[in-house]
């Protein structure tokens, strides 16, 4: 039996020295494996283009790259539901472990403002700069009509129709010639029957202890099968954009360049400007704070979801980053659901001024103002079923720009969501460091303490010791 006592200050197990050769470990790394998956990706995409494939002109090559994309998204998709609700009921039932947990809830709120705020406000400039719709290219057709998203529209769709939002859809498939039946799910129902639930448990007290040890057993379970699903993202990284280059080519993606150009220069801005401000204002490492965090900003990129990264990001989180165990636990999980700055801040403020320009309509102070709010109090509405579209119809709808507009860039919205993604959890675990931060409860020697690669560590129980979480909870 090892000797080796168990640490006591919250650090990571010791691990078994790496003994692969240099080749060996690069080849076996995750972020080499999506890199190449990248770069293979655009080249077979390029490849079947060459060959005659296009939306209109599918081949077999194209069709397996749009099945093995269309497939890792519905692996995502179906640890979703669950995934969410067990981490929001088991994230507020956590606050009982932690001092002050109102407090801590109200300043992770408040700085999930403030740092939208300033995303919003610097998409903005960029729009008004860079003026992306009167460099647009021509010939772009408008895309087709989507559901129009009112603030009517959101606060109706907060009722659950039934247990989860669960519903069930029909269509003919004209290829096959029969009836395809599914189930979807809104979010944001989801959202508030976890949360109902969550707070129900926590006034529940000591009677409602075993179905809440339920739960936090059933979201491990539900993070180990999300993991084997993370594991294969090479796979569906290679699939996704190989089918992005199939379906819209060079041409009419390039034809977007300013608009894509604009939306990267503002999630650098946030990401390696804004969050290292603040970082360094509250006297933390910058170093510390990305090499903290790189790991589930690598992952948010290539993945396309905050909600699939959600595991990994509250991994960093408490860690990497020191922030407690309990608060980690609620702020992260609802971050990732409300906390968008590259979804529901810089791309909704530079696309409704891209639209606005493309259709040589003027904005006057008040919209940019409407912008503004929007984009500040309604980031929730990106927990709908299309993300940043939901975002992007809601804010156009509220300017009364042409909703088009969400068609005409529906092109590039794959290339763009790799980074607006990045910046979302890059926040997501900012914020709640900060907050720690802020309340004195931040483990600064766990976050100081020297890297040893990325967390994709097979055991995903191990963690900061009970004794250690409590005594940083309780400071």
């Amino acid at each position: 039996m090892s000797t080796t006592p168990a640490p006591s200050n919250g650090a990571r197990k010791p691990k078994a020295p790496d003994t692969r050769g240099p080749v060996r470990k690069l080849l076996t790394s995750f972020g080499f494996q999506i890199v190449a998956a990248l770069v293979l990706g655009i080249g077979v995409g390029l490849l079947g283009r060459n060959l005659g494939a296009s939306a209109d002109n599918p081949t077999v090559l194209s069709d397996t790259l749009d099945k093995i994309g269309g497939s890792y998204v519905t692996l995502l998709r179906a640890a979703v539901v669950p995934l969410i609700f067990t981490a929001i009921v088991a994230s507020i039932s956590n606050l009982r472990r932690v001092q002050n947990a109102a407090r801590l809830a109200g300043q992770t709120i408040l700085w999930f403002a403030i740092t939208a705020f300033i995303a919003v406000s610097i998409g903005i400039v960029l729009g008004l700069v860079i003026q992306p719709g009167s460099r647009a290219g021509a010939g772009l057709e408008p895309g087709e009509p989507y559901a129009v998203g009112t603030w009517w529209n959101f606060l109706l769709g907060l009722i659950p129709q039934n247990f989860l939002g669960l519903g069930v859809t029909s269509s003919f498939d004209e290829a096959s010639k029969s009836v395809v039946s599914g189930v979807n799910f809104n979010i944001l129902q989801v959202i508030v029957v976890a949360a109902v639930v969550g707070i129900a448990a926590l006034k529940a007290g000591r009677k409602a202890e075993p179905f809440l040890a339920f739960t936090e057993s059933l979201l491990k379970v539900i993070q180990r099968v999300l993991w084997w699903i993370i594991r294969i993202a090479p796979l569906g990284t290679f699939g996704l954009i190989g089918s992005a280059v199939v379906k819209y080519g060079w041409e009419k993606l390039a034809s977007l360049a300013w608009f894509a150009g604009a939306i990267y220069i503002g999630l650098a801005l946030v990401l390696f400007v804004v969050y290292p401000i603040l970082v360094k204002t509250h006297g933390l490492s910058i170093k510390q704070y990305f090499s903290g965090v790189w790991p589930a900003v690598q992952l948010g990129f290539v993945s396309r979801s905050s909600i699939g990264t959600l595991p990994l990001t509250e991994r960093v989180t408490e860690r990497n980053l020191g922030v407690p165990r309990g608060y980690a636990s609620f702020a992260v999980p609802l971050g990732a659901t409300t906390k968008m700055d590259g979804c529901a801040a810089i791309y909704p403020a530079i696309a409704a001024i891209f639209v606005a320009q493309f259709f040589d309509i003027q904005l006057n102070f008040v919209q940019y103002l409407l912008i503004v709010v929007v984009s500040v109090v309604g980031s929730a509405a990106t927990a709908g079923t299309t993300g940043a579209i939901v975002m992007l119809t809601l804010t156009l709808s509220t300017l009364g720009l042409p909703l088009e507009g969400v068609g005409l860039l529906l092109a590039i919205d794959p290339i763009l969501d790799m980074g607006r993604t990045a910046v979302n959890v890059a926040g997501q675990a900012l914020v709640p460091t900060i907050v720690a931060k802020r309340e004195g409860i931040l483990d600064e020697e766990l976050y100081n303490a020297p890297r040893e690669g990325l967390p994709f560590a097979e055991d995903l129980d191990d963690g900061p010791a009970p004794e250690a979480e409590a005594a940083t909870a309780a400071r």
